[in-house]
């Protein structure tokens, strides 16, 4: 934090308790003139004002809140860089990888610092870890059958994968489906799990420059033809012959190819749409997909769980 906020938050909070003392001081004292409990010269409607002096009882509470207030920023963080005497702060700041987040933990843990997201964290590791731990001894499959950790699978989906895939599953333009049976890298359990755990990238390469604005349309319309589309019969034709570029990743029968993440053509399916237009783009510019890796962010047994309600998407029976 700047010199310059630290010294506007320092002003404004110590300011602010300040005025509320200088505030209650001035309404405490008797600058009327008038006796307290004697009638003052403010009447309206046969209603006469009486000079009372504040209650008691909210002055007490008033000034509490005060003290409080000072008590407060002496023992915790809120006036700048003041870390506050009992070292406590809501979480490590900064911090932009895992690594760095771990050893600040550590750090932390070594100095004695109350850190709370960190006392969270470790609280929530005894009290579900055990949990987390039973469900890892059974294998995806049968845990898929688990209507209770589904309901824990389902929570950490929508906590971590709904960003991308959608809290339905279902996902989006260049996000996959996980709701059906079309799986660029598997979808057996094993498959699955090395998804989430190891993550995957995917690469479409570009082809217009090579191929050129005809021989993309040509492509295309034989790309489509593969799966029932109506198309340009004779541009098909001509689609057919480049295809054999496209077969290295895509198989010469354009089913795909698991081992690589190629799609199969031939079922309609289009991650990045199937309208003309949208092939059309593919093919000219490329895709580029990207799956995170979440091994070191939500840990085996976490991913086994996911797995399972992710595996039980697409197995309902």
């Amino acid at each position: 934090m700047s010199s310059f906020w630290t010294i506007w938050i320092s002003v404004i909070s110590l300011g602010s308790i300040l005025g509320c003392y200088l505030l209650l001081r001035w309404c405490l004292s008797n600058k009327t003139g008038v006796e307290e409990g004697k009638e003052m010269s403010h009447e309206f409607d046969g209603i006469v004002e009486i000079n009372n002096p504040l209650p008691q009882w909210w002055t007490y509470l008033f000034i509490l809140t005060m003290v409080w207030g000072v008590v407060y920023f002496i023992l915790y963080p809120g006036l700048g860089s003041w870390q506050g005497l009992w070292g406590w702060k809501s979480s490590n700041q900064g911090i932009l990888t895992i690594e760095e987040g771990k050893k600040a933990t550590a750090e932390a843990k070594e100095q004695g610092l109350v850190v709370q997201y960190d006392r969270e964290m470790e609280h929530a590791k005894e009290t579900y870890g055990p949990i987390f731990a039973k469900y890892a001894q059974q294998d995806i499959e049968t845990l898929a059958k688990d209507p209770e950790a589904n309901k824990v699978g389902q929570r950490l989906f929508l906590q971590n994968c709904s960003q991308c895939h959608g809290s339905d599953a279902r996902g989006g333009k260049g996000f996959p489906n996980l709701t059906d049976n079309d799986w660029l890298h598997g979808g057996t359990p094993a498959d699955i799990k090395k998804t989430i755990m190891e993550g995957r990238q995917g690469t479409m390469p570009a082809w217009g420059a090579t191929l050129g604005e005809q021989g993309v349309k040509e492509v295309v319309a034989y790309a489509l033809s593969l799966s029932g589309r109506q198309v340009d019969q004779s541009l098909a034709d001509k689609g057919q012959a480049r295809f054999a570029i496209c077969a290295a990743c895509h198989g010469q029968d354009g089913k795909g190819n698991i081992a690589m993440g190629a799609p199969n053509l031939t079922d309609n399916i289009w991650l990045y749409g199937g309208t003309e237009r949208a092939v059309t783009e593919t093919v000219m510019n490329g895709r580029h997909g990207v799956m995170p890796v979440w091994k070191d962010i939500l840990g085996e047994e976490k991913i086994h769980v996911i797995s399972a309600y992710v595996y039980s998407l697409s197995h309902t029976e």
